[in-house]
């Protein structure tokens, strides 16, 4: 059975290695891509498609637990993974039409994805397991962030312009690996939770399929309901109020890293030939970033299958910087001082370096001059500070909701991931109107808001704490 259960635990892992292995490169470069088309009838935009993926994610995660509980855990991800791979196939030959078709029902797949990756780690573990597990997923899931990229630098290295049949063989290969991902979900292992539900349901003689299928659905659907309840309930409380800046600061931040600074790069015209594979090369270490942010992981014990959804779904991947070490005020406070300080350091590099017009710039290369004479050594270490960074802030939000919501952990975790992925839907559509100047100018702002709110909670609690020893 442990054998089984570790089987089932690395093909997940592979599989999303595979699956995110194209759709993180594909958000990485898709602005870039879509503004090199020659194609006078496609008229979308990377930026919208992205925010309507995170969008659509964020209010999906709603009805995801239903699905999951009704058709079970490994027939979603198939079939999620399916929807990923259609939206990566439509970049072979663009429309407008699919494209943003399938940019609604990726953020639908998503949802079901990920809520079904965590129910599915969670039967396949134990309490003495669970960490070794989600270290051992995390650990081949940041993979993705590195394969693919290098693939683009390659590829794209020397290369002022993206012809189409350059476009057409990444995305086939990318393809190929997000169908390998979705094709891994098939040789997993049914795990024995659902094996002793099929029992119980296949004794049920007098049950007809659809009526089991019926009570699934009101059991899922009841849960749903207490859940959302609990919700807006925790969303009136005043720690959700004041931690709310720094969600919306980790959703801007998300949509600059991911896909907003790599088009930067990528339209750089002092970079010359070299620009395009730079975008690879970013990504690289945008995920060396974040690995580095995950490598202190703070341990923390997972109660339910949402909780593993709520601290893995990172689509463009994500450090988990204290997951593994012991919950501390001090700690979680000097990291999201040590992210500020970090990101500040980034923002200001990044608009020095990088030309103003580099996010909205029409044609492939930019038009205006930046302070300094772009250099690509400072573009990558931004690239490096960004994901570093964002490890800080998420990991330390995920860990202080935790503590403060310990017997509410699953509905905090999911008002963080939707207030965040909303506003990083809002983000990307923004990205492609206003100037990087501004774009900084909001980042730092709000980076500075989220913090001071963030050290305020932490003092109410620390002032809690020495009221209860009193």
């Amino acid at each position: 059975m442990a054998d089984r259960r570790t089987y089932n635990v690395v093909v997940l892992g592979v599989g999303f290695l595979f699956i995110f292995t194209a759709f993180t490169t594909c958000g990485n470069i898709e602005q870039t891509v879509v503004k090199s088309l020659n194609n006078s009838t496609f008229s979308g935009s990377g930026y919208h498609s992205l925010g309507i993926i995170y969008g659509v994610f964020s209010f999906s995660n709603l009805v995801a637990p239903t699905v999951v509980t009704v058709i079970g855990a490994k027939l979603t991800m198939f079939l999620s993974g399916l929807l990923y791979s259609g939206y990566i196939a439509v970049f072979i030959m663009p429309s407008t039409w699919s494209f943003y078709l399938t940019s609604v029902l990726i953020g639908i797949g998503a949802a079901l994805l990920w809520t079904a990756q965590g129910q599915f780690l969670v039967e396949n573990s134990e309490a003495s397991t669970i960490n070794r597990n989600t270290g051992l997923f995390w650990g081949l899931l940041q993979c993705s962030m590195l394969f693919g990229n290098l693939y683009i630098y390659l590829d794209w290295n020397g290369k002022s312009e993206i012809s189409d049949s350059s476009r057409r063989n990444i995305f086939l290969f990318l393809l190929v690996s997000s169908v390998l991902g979705t094709l891994s979900f098939l040789v997993l292992w049914t795990s024995h939770r659902e094996e002793e539900l099929l029992s119980e349901e296949e004794g049920q003689s007098l049950l007809s399929t659809r009526t089991m299928y019926k009570n699934r659905a009101n059991t899922a659907l009841q849960d749903t309901k207490t859940e959302f309840q609990t919700i807006l309930h925790l969303l009136k409380t005043k720690t959700i109020m004041l931690l709310s800046p720094c969600m919306v600061y980790s959703g801007l931040e998300l949509s600059f890293y991911s896909g907003v600074y790599g088009t930067c790069i990528g339209a750089t015209a002092h970079f010359g030939e070299a620009a395009k594979g730079f975008i690879g090369i970013s990504g690289i270490v945008v995920g060396i970033g974040e690995i580095v942010g995950g490598s202190t992981r703070c341990s923390q014990r997972f109660k339910n299958p949402r909780e593993v959804l709520e601290v893995f779904f990172v689509p463009s991947g994500g450090g988990l910087f204290g997951l593994l070490c012991k919950n501390s005020r001090f700690r979680r406070t000097s990291v999201v001082f040590l992210g500020m300080v970090v990101h500040f350091v980034a923002s200001y590099l990044i608009f020095l370096n990088i030309p103003d017009d580099a996010p909205v710039v029409v044609e492939t290369t930019t038009k205006k001059n930046p302070f300094l004479s772009p250099s690509a050594s400072i573009a990558l270490l931004c690239s490096f500070l960004l994901g570093l960074g964002d490890s800080c802030f998420n990991t330390q939000l995920y860990s202080i909701l935790g503590y403060v919501y310990a017997e509410q952990s699953t509905p905090a975790f999911a008002i963080f991931k939707f207030i965040q992925s909303v506003s990083a839907a809002v983000a990307f559509f923004y990205s492609g109107y206003l100037l990087l100047t501004w774009q900084l100018l909001l980042l730092v702002i709000l980076g500075f808001t989220g913090t001071l709110c963030f050290f305020v909670v932490e003092r109410i609690q620390e002032y809690s704490m020495d009221s209860q020893e009193f």
